[in-house]
Protein backbone atom coordinates (compact mmCIF):
# COMPACT_ATOMS: atom_id res chain seq x y z
CA UNK A 1 0.00 0.00 0.00
CA UNK A 2 2.95 2.33 0.65
CA UNK A 3 3.42 4.87 -2.17
CA UNK A 4 0.62 3.34 -4.20
CA UNK A 5 -0.25 5.50 -7.23
CA UNK A 6 -3.88 5.71 -5.95
CA UNK A 7 -2.78 7.35 -2.67
CA UNK A 8 -3.34 11.09 -2.49
CA UNK A 9 -3.15 13.72 0.24
CA UNK A 10 -4.89 17.04 0.79
CA UNK A 11 -2.74 19.15 3.07
CA UNK A 12 -4.78 21.95 4.68
CA UNK A 13 -2.63 25.08 4.90
CA UNK A 14 -5.02 28.02 4.72
CA UNK A 15 -5.43 29.02 8.39
CA UNK A 16 -3.95 32.09 10.04
CA UNK A 17 -3.24 30.67 13.53
CA UNK A 18 -4.04 33.95 15.25
CA UNK A 19 -3.51 32.46 18.75
CA UNK A 20 0.21 32.37 17.85
CA UNK A 21 0.40 36.11 17.31
CA UNK A 22 2.78 37.93 17.04
CA UNK A 23 4.78 35.19 15.23
CA UNK A 24 1.81 34.02 13.18
CA UNK A 25 0.29 36.84 11.11
CA UNK A 26 -2.06 37.08 8.13
CA UNK A 27 0.89 37.54 5.80
CA UNK A 28 2.99 34.77 7.37
CA UNK A 29 0.90 32.18 9.28
CA UNK A 30 2.27 29.63 11.75
CA UNK A 31 2.40 26.69 9.31
CA UNK A 32 5.20 28.52 7.45
CA UNK A 33 7.29 29.02 10.63
CA UNK A 34 9.71 26.69 12.37
CA UNK A 35 7.61 26.72 15.55
CA UNK A 36 9.46 23.81 17.17
CA UNK A 37 12.99 25.02 16.50
CA UNK A 38 13.83 21.87 14.48
CA UNK A 39 15.07 23.51 11.28
CA UNK A 40 11.85 22.65 9.39
CA UNK A 41 8.64 24.65 9.23
CA UNK A 42 5.40 22.91 10.24
CA UNK A 43 4.25 22.53 6.63
CA UNK A 44 7.62 21.04 5.67
CA UNK A 45 7.43 18.53 8.54
CA UNK A 46 3.87 17.53 7.57
CA UNK A 47 4.73 17.20 3.87
CA UNK A 48 7.73 14.98 4.64
CA UNK A 49 5.60 12.83 6.98
CA UNK A 50 2.96 12.30 4.31
CA UNK A 51 5.63 11.56 1.69
CA UNK A 52 6.41 8.33 3.60
CA UNK A 53 3.07 7.05 2.32
CA UNK A 54 1.94 9.24 -0.58
CA UNK A 55 3.83 9.82 -3.85
CA UNK A 56 5.11 13.41 -3.61
CA UNK A 57 3.39 14.40 -6.84
CA UNK A 58 0.04 13.29 -5.30
CA UNK A 59 0.24 15.63 -2.30
CA UNK A 60 -1.99 18.66 -2.87
CA UNK A 61 -1.67 21.79 -0.75
CA UNK A 62 -4.96 23.58 -0.06
CA UNK A 63 -4.35 27.19 0.85
CA UNK A 64 -5.47 30.78 0.34
CA UNK A 65 -4.22 32.36 -2.88
CA UNK A 66 -2.17 34.89 -0.88
CA UNK A 67 0.10 32.02 0.30
CA UNK A 68 0.84 30.53 -3.12
CA UNK A 69 4.41 31.84 -3.30
CA UNK A 70 5.17 30.83 0.30
CA UNK A 71 4.03 27.25 -0.40
CA UNK A 72 6.18 26.95 -3.54
CA UNK A 73 9.18 28.48 -1.76
CA UNK A 74 8.95 26.14 1.25
CA UNK A 75 8.10 22.98 -0.74
CA UNK A 76 10.43 23.16 -3.77
CA UNK A 77 9.63 19.54 -4.73
CA UNK A 78 6.05 20.34 -5.75
CA UNK A 79 4.64 22.05 -8.84
CA UNK A 80 1.92 24.67 -9.28
CA UNK A 81 -0.47 21.83 -10.24
CA UNK A 82 -0.38 20.69 -6.59
CA UNK A 83 -1.27 24.05 -5.04
CA UNK A 84 -5.07 24.36 -4.83
CA UNK A 85 -5.93 27.98 -4.19
CA UNK A 86 -8.99 29.34 -2.39
CA UNK A 87 -9.89 32.87 -3.52
CA UNK A 88 -12.02 33.34 -0.38
CA UNK A 89 -12.07 31.91 3.18
CA UNK A 90 -14.92 29.37 3.33
CA UNK A 91 -14.05 26.80 6.04
CA UNK A 92 -13.13 23.18 5.29
CA UNK A 93 -16.11 21.66 3.42
CA UNK A 94 -15.91 23.72 0.19
CA UNK A 95 -12.14 23.41 -0.24
CA UNK A 96 -12.17 19.65 0.45
CA UNK A 97 -15.00 19.15 -2.04
CA UNK A 98 -13.15 21.21 -4.66
CA UNK A 99 -9.87 19.29 -4.18
CA UNK A 100 -11.66 15.91 -4.16
CA UNK A 101 -13.30 16.71 -7.51
CA UNK A 102 -9.92 17.61 -9.01
CA UNK A 103 -8.37 14.41 -7.69
CA UNK A 104 -11.28 12.20 -8.82
CA UNK A 105 -11.04 13.67 -12.31
CA UNK A 106 -7.31 12.80 -12.35
CA UNK A 107 -7.70 9.32 -10.83
CA UNK A 108 -11.07 7.58 -10.50
CA UNK A 109 -9.62 5.11 -7.97
CA UNK A 110 -7.99 7.67 -5.68
CA UNK A 111 -8.03 7.29 -1.90
CA UNK A 112 -6.88 10.22 0.17
CA UNK A 113 -5.91 11.57 3.53
CA UNK A 114 -6.99 15.09 4.51
CA UNK A 115 -4.66 16.50 7.17
CA UNK A 116 -3.89 19.89 8.74
CA UNK A 117 -0.42 21.25 7.96
CA UNK A 118 0.36 22.47 11.49
CA UNK A 119 0.04 19.49 13.86
CA UNK A 120 2.79 17.85 15.90
CA UNK A 121 3.14 14.06 15.62
CA UNK A 122 5.84 12.21 17.55
CA UNK A 123 6.00 8.66 16.12
CA UNK A 124 6.01 9.03 12.34
CA UNK A 125 6.25 5.27 11.71
CA UNK A 126 3.08 4.68 13.78
CA UNK A 127 1.33 7.52 11.93
CA UNK A 128 2.24 5.96 8.57
CA UNK A 129 0.99 2.53 9.68
CA UNK A 130 -2.32 3.92 11.01
CA UNK A 131 -3.00 5.90 7.84
CA UNK A 132 -2.02 3.00 5.57
CA UNK A 133 -4.50 0.72 7.40
CA UNK A 134 -7.27 3.29 6.98
CA UNK A 135 -6.51 3.94 3.30
CA UNK A 136 -6.49 0.21 2.60
CA UNK A 137 -9.95 -0.08 4.16
CA UNK A 138 -11.21 2.92 2.17
CA UNK A 139 -9.93 1.39 -1.08
CA UNK A 140 -12.31 -1.54 -0.61
CA UNK A 141 -15.22 -0.02 1.34
CA UNK A 142 -17.58 2.94 1.10
CA UNK A 143 -16.30 4.47 4.32
CA UNK A 144 -15.42 7.85 5.78
CA UNK A 145 -12.63 7.28 8.31
CA UNK A 146 -11.29 9.66 10.92
CA UNK A 147 -8.25 9.34 13.19
CA UNK A 148 -9.09 9.54 16.89
CA UNK A 149 -6.56 10.38 19.57
CA UNK A 150 -6.57 8.52 22.90
CA UNK A 151 -7.44 11.18 25.52
CA UNK A 152 -4.81 11.66 28.22
CA UNK A 153 -6.82 14.11 30.34
CA UNK A 154 -10.30 15.75 30.27
CA UNK A 155 -9.46 18.34 27.62
CA UNK A 156 -12.23 20.88 27.03
CA UNK A 157 -10.56 22.36 23.95
CA UNK A 158 -11.17 19.41 21.59
CA UNK A 159 -14.24 17.82 20.06
CA UNK A 160 -14.74 14.13 20.87
CA UNK A 161 -15.69 11.06 18.81
CA UNK A 162 -17.97 8.49 20.45
CA UNK A 163 -17.49 5.03 18.94
CA UNK A 164 -19.21 1.64 19.20
CA UNK A 165 -17.45 -0.09 22.08
CA UNK A 166 -18.99 -3.47 21.16
CA UNK A 167 -17.00 -3.63 17.92
CA UNK A 168 -13.95 -5.91 17.85
CA UNK A 169 -12.66 -4.40 14.61
CA UNK A 170 -9.74 -2.01 14.51
CA UNK A 171 -11.90 0.51 12.64
CA UNK A 172 -14.83 1.22 14.96
CA UNK A 173 -18.21 2.54 13.79
CA UNK A 174 -18.76 6.09 15.02
CA UNK A 175 -21.94 6.75 17.03
CA UNK A 176 -21.63 10.51 17.04
CA UNK A 177 -19.34 13.51 17.13
CA UNK A 178 -19.51 15.56 20.33
CA UNK A 179 -18.81 19.28 20.53
CA UNK A 180 -16.13 20.63 22.91
CA UNK A 181 -17.42 19.62 26.38
CA UNK A 182 -17.19 21.31 29.76
CA UNK A 183 -14.77 19.78 32.27
CA UNK A 184 -17.29 17.48 34.01
CA UNK A 185 -18.61 16.16 30.69
CA UNK A 186 -15.05 15.57 29.46
CA UNK A 187 -14.36 13.55 32.63
CA UNK A 188 -17.46 11.42 31.95
CA UNK A 189 -16.32 10.82 28.36
CA UNK A 190 -12.94 9.53 29.51
CA UNK A 191 -14.49 7.29 32.19
CA UNK A 192 -16.76 5.67 29.59
CA UNK A 193 -13.72 4.59 27.60
CA UNK A 194 -15.23 4.85 24.10
CA UNK A 195 -14.40 8.50 23.39
CA UNK A 196 -11.45 9.81 21.38
CA UNK A 197 -10.25 13.33 20.60
CA UNK A 198 -11.15 14.52 17.11
CA UNK A 199 -7.87 15.39 15.39
CA UNK A 200 -9.45 16.58 12.14
CA UNK A 201 -7.54 13.98 10.07
CA UNK A 202 -9.73 12.10 7.57
CA UNK A 203 -9.32 9.25 5.08
CA UNK A 204 -11.71 8.21 2.29
CA UNK A 205 -11.91 7.37 -1.39
CA UNK A 206 -12.67 10.18 -3.81
CA UNK A 207 -15.86 8.32 -4.77
CA UNK A 208 -17.07 8.00 -1.17
CA UNK A 209 -16.53 11.62 -0.19
CA UNK A 210 -18.16 12.93 -3.38
CA UNK A 211 -21.14 10.61 -2.85
CA UNK A 212 -21.47 11.97 0.70
CA UNK A 213 -21.40 15.58 -0.53
CA UNK A 214 -24.04 14.74 -3.14
CA UNK A 215 -26.28 13.27 -0.40
CA UNK A 216 -25.79 15.75 2.45
CA UNK A 217 -24.72 18.98 0.73
CA UNK A 218 -26.48 18.84 -2.67
CA UNK A 219 -26.34 22.62 -3.15
CA UNK A 220 -22.60 22.79 -2.50
CA UNK A 221 -22.02 19.73 -4.66
CA UNK A 222 -24.02 21.22 -7.56
CA UNK A 223 -22.06 24.49 -7.32
CA UNK A 224 -18.67 22.80 -7.71
CA UNK A 225 -19.84 20.11 -10.12
CA UNK A 226 -20.49 22.84 -12.68
CA UNK A 227 -16.71 23.13 -13.01
CA UNK A 228 -15.99 19.43 -13.61
CA UNK A 229 -15.23 20.02 -17.30
CA UNK A 230 -12.62 22.69 -16.54
CA UNK A 231 -10.89 21.20 -13.48
CA UNK A 232 -7.21 20.45 -14.17
CA UNK A 233 -7.34 22.68 -17.29
CA UNK A 234 -6.53 26.32 -18.03
CA UNK A 235 -10.18 27.26 -17.45
CA UNK A 236 -10.19 26.17 -13.78
CA UNK A 237 -8.89 29.42 -12.24
CA UNK A 238 -11.52 31.58 -13.89
CA UNK A 239 -14.33 29.22 -12.85
CA UNK A 240 -13.17 29.10 -9.21
CA UNK A 241 -12.74 32.89 -9.03
CA UNK A 242 -16.35 33.39 -10.11
CA UNK A 243 -17.97 30.52 -8.16
CA UNK A 244 -15.97 29.89 -4.95
CA UNK A 245 -17.29 32.84 -2.98
CA UNK A 246 -20.86 31.54 -3.49
CA UNK A 247 -20.01 28.47 -1.36
CA UNK A 248 -21.45 28.19 2.14
CA UNK A 249 -19.00 28.77 4.99
CA UNK A 250 -19.24 25.32 6.63
CA UNK A 251 -16.89 22.74 8.14
CA UNK A 252 -16.55 19.21 6.77
CA UNK A 253 -17.31 17.85 10.27
CA UNK A 254 -20.68 19.56 10.38
CA UNK A 255 -21.50 19.22 6.66
CA UNK A 256 -20.52 15.58 6.09
CA UNK A 257 -19.14 13.64 9.06
CA UNK A 258 -22.01 14.31 11.50
CA UNK A 259 -24.92 13.29 9.21
CA UNK A 260 -23.16 10.35 7.48
CA UNK A 261 -23.91 6.77 8.53
CA UNK A 262 -20.72 5.18 7.21
CA UNK A 263 -18.19 6.88 9.50
CA UNK A 264 -15.44 4.87 11.24
CA UNK A 265 -12.64 5.82 13.58
CA UNK A 266 -9.20 4.30 13.98
CA UNK A 267 -7.51 4.96 17.33
CA UNK A 268 -4.12 6.53 16.76
CA UNK A 269 -1.07 4.77 18.21
CA UNK A 270 1.06 7.93 18.14
CA UNK A 271 1.32 11.02 20.34
CA UNK A 272 -0.38 14.06 18.84
CA UNK A 273 -0.81 17.75 19.56
CA UNK A 274 -2.75 20.23 17.46
CA UNK A 275 -0.33 23.07 18.33
CA UNK A 276 -3.28 25.41 18.67
CA UNK A 277 -1.84 27.76 21.30
CA UNK A 278 1.47 28.89 22.79
CA UNK A 279 0.71 26.63 25.77
CA UNK A 280 0.34 23.53 23.59
CA UNK A 281 3.66 24.39 21.91
CA UNK A 282 5.25 24.86 25.34
CA UNK A 283 4.13 21.33 26.29
CA UNK A 284 6.07 19.83 23.37
CA UNK A 285 9.34 21.74 23.70
CA UNK A 286 12.37 20.78 25.77
CA UNK A 287 12.65 22.75 29.02
CA UNK A 288 15.59 24.16 30.97
CA UNK A 289 16.18 23.39 34.66
CA UNK A 290 13.63 26.07 35.62
CA UNK A 291 11.04 24.53 33.27
CA UNK A 292 11.25 27.35 30.71
CA UNK A 293 10.76 26.44 27.03
CA UNK A 294 13.16 28.53 24.97
CA UNK A 295 13.21 28.82 21.16
CA UNK A 296 16.08 30.60 19.36
CA UNK A 297 16.77 33.01 22.25
CA UNK A 298 19.93 33.45 24.20
CA UNK A 299 18.55 33.74 27.74
CA UNK A 300 19.71 34.74 31.17
CA UNK A 301 16.86 33.93 33.55
CA UNK A 302 16.82 34.26 37.33
CA UNK A 303 14.05 32.87 39.52
CA UNK A 304 11.84 32.61 36.44
CA UNK A 305 10.01 29.39 35.69
CA UNK A 306 7.47 27.74 33.35
CA UNK A 307 7.76 30.47 30.72
CA UNK A 308 7.52 30.21 26.94
CA UNK A 309 10.35 32.39 25.57
CA UNK A 310 10.99 32.98 21.87
CA UNK A 311 12.94 35.55 19.90
CA UNK A 312 15.02 35.91 16.76
CA UNK A 313 18.28 33.95 16.81
CA UNK A 314 21.03 35.84 18.56
CA UNK A 315 18.70 38.06 20.64
CA UNK A 316 19.45 38.01 24.38
CA UNK A 317 16.45 37.94 26.69
CA UNK A 318 17.02 38.58 30.40
CA UNK A 319 14.23 37.80 32.89
CA UNK A 320 14.00 37.82 36.67
CA UNK A 321 11.03 36.86 38.85
CA UNK A 322 8.70 35.94 35.97
CA UNK A 323 6.56 32.83 36.12
CA UNK A 324 4.10 31.24 33.67
CA UNK A 325 4.40 33.89 30.96
CA UNK A 326 4.56 33.89 27.17
CA UNK A 327 7.44 36.16 26.09
CA UNK A 328 7.71 36.52 22.32
CA UNK A 329 10.03 39.08 20.77
CA UNK A 330 9.63 39.89 17.09
CA UNK A 331 11.10 42.76 15.06
CA UNK A 332 8.10 45.05 15.50
CA UNK A 333 6.18 43.48 18.42
CA UNK A 334 7.07 42.33 21.94
CA UNK A 335 4.41 40.18 23.64
CA UNK A 336 4.57 39.61 27.41
CA UNK A 337 1.40 37.77 28.37
CA UNK A 338 0.22 35.39 31.13
CA UNK A 339 0.17 31.78 29.91
CA UNK A 340 -3.12 31.13 31.70
CA UNK A 341 -4.79 33.74 29.46
CA UNK A 342 -3.45 32.27 26.19
CA UNK A 343 -6.96 31.60 24.83
CA UNK A 344 -7.54 35.36 24.89
CA UNK A 345 -4.72 36.17 22.45
CA UNK A 346 -7.15 36.03 19.52
CA UNK A 347 -9.34 38.76 21.08
CA UNK A 348 -6.22 40.64 22.23
CA UNK A 349 -5.11 40.76 18.59
CA UNK A 350 -8.50 42.20 17.62
CA UNK A 351 -7.95 44.99 20.17
CA UNK A 352 -4.52 45.70 18.64
CA UNK A 353 -6.12 45.86 15.17
CA UNK A 354 -8.82 48.22 16.44
CA UNK A 355 -6.18 50.58 17.79
CA UNK A 356 -3.41 50.29 15.18
CA UNK A 357 -5.14 48.86 12.08
CA UNK A 358 -3.38 45.90 10.40
CA UNK A 359 0.14 47.28 10.97
CA UNK A 360 1.09 44.57 13.49
CA UNK A 361 -1.22 41.72 12.50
Amino acid sequence: MIHHKNNYAILMAGGVGSRFWPISTQDFPKQFHDMLGTGDTLIQKTFNRLANLIPKENIFILTNERYNDLVLEQLPEITQRQVVLEPAMRNTAPCILYAAMKIKKENQNAVMIVAPSDHWIEDEAAFTENVAAALSYCQNNDALVTLGIQPTFPNTGYGYIEFDKTSDNRLKPVHQFREKPDYETAKEFIEKGNFLWNAGIFMWSASSILKAFQSYQPGLYALFEKGMDVYNTDGETEFIKSHYEMAENISVDYAIMEPSGNVYVIAATFDWNDLGTWGSLYDKLDKDEQNNAIVNSETYVLESSSNMIRSKKGKLIVADGIEDYIIVDKEDVLLIYPKKKEQDIKSLLQGVKDKFGNTYS
